[in-house]
């Protein structure tokens, strides 16, 4: 129905910054809230940050707040996470999804995966 593309990811030093990039394709990504996952190898992968299908309301693991900034460009079907002052706990391959609601992306009730982008961030 939906598919995701992850991009921008890559190495960076801690302090440093990234902006991931959630390219969709078809028309309803504007009708589905989004959300940013991130796993590590044997860990479960966690909720990062979620916004509504219009972009007013945004929701973030504690652990990430005042640092990622999640918004989306409906108008060019594009989800974004602007990710500063990185540290190396952030390291992770990072996935957007599609939810029907931006509290059921926290909850990980998800439409649709995209397929992931490594971000490595070094001491």
């Amino acid at each position: 129905q939906v598919r995701l593309v992850e991009s921008g990811g890559g190495l960076v030093q801690a302090g440093g910054s990234l902006r991931l990039s959630c390219a969709a394709s078809g028309r309803t990504f504007s009708t589905y809230a989004m959300g940013w996952f991130r796993q590590t190898p044997g860990k479960e992968r966690e909720f990062v940050a979620a916004i509504s299908e219009g972009g007013r309301t945004t929701n973030y693991q504690d652990s990430v707040k005042g640092r990622f900034t999640i918004s989306r460009d409906n108008a060019n079907y594009t989800g974004y996470l602007q990710m500063n002052s990185l540290k190396p706990e952030d390291t992770a391959v990072y996935y957007c999804a599609t939810s029907p609601s931006a509290w059921q992306a926290r909850l990980k009730v998800i439409n649709t995966w995209g397929q992931g982008t490594q971000v490595t961030v070094s001491s």
